[in-house]
């Protein structure tokens, strides 16, 4: 298929897609604040999770269905496939590179898919608690 854009109009819409401050994170990050726990956002960590708590070394990642190839909601792209599946296959190995250094440096690490926060943000949330709550307690 076609792209119906010229080159120059499909990297401007490809460069507004936003890295930080999605709307599933701002979502989460707003369920997670209202239950008083504090948080970094971005910190300067392996693979810069989204949200991230010191204290309890415990690490957010929210994932896009498609830049992370879900196995949900994954499409794949109809222009360009060869060079957007590969480039979606790197994330992917990138993903469990990262996940695999941080568990090795002691943290618990959390993927969640974008689908879900928007979906069902309070599951979500109680997903994220849990997790840090454990790590509270020294039951890592």
């Amino acid at each position: 298929m076609v792209d119906v854009l010229t080159k120059k109009q499909r990297s401007y819409n490809m460069a507004m897609i936003r890295a930080v401050n999605t709307k599933p994170e701002l979502k989460l990050r707003k369920l997670l604040s209202a239950t008083g726990l504090r948080y970094r956002l971005h910190h300067r960590l392996t693979g810069r999770p989204d949200i991230v708590f010191v204290s309890r070394r415990v690490a957010v990642f929210i994932d896009g269905c498609f830049w992370h190839r879900c196995p949900k909601d994954f499409i794949k792209p109809e222009t360009r496939r060869k060079f957007w599946l590969t480039k979606i296959a790197r994330n992917v190995m990138r993903d469990k590179k990262v996940n695999r250094l941080l568990v090795q440096d002691g943290w618990k690490v959390l993927r969640v898919w974008e689908h879900d926060v928007r979906k069902n943000p309070e599951r979500c949330r109680d997903r994220i608690l849990a997790a840090v709550n454990q790590r509270k307690t020294g039951n890592a």
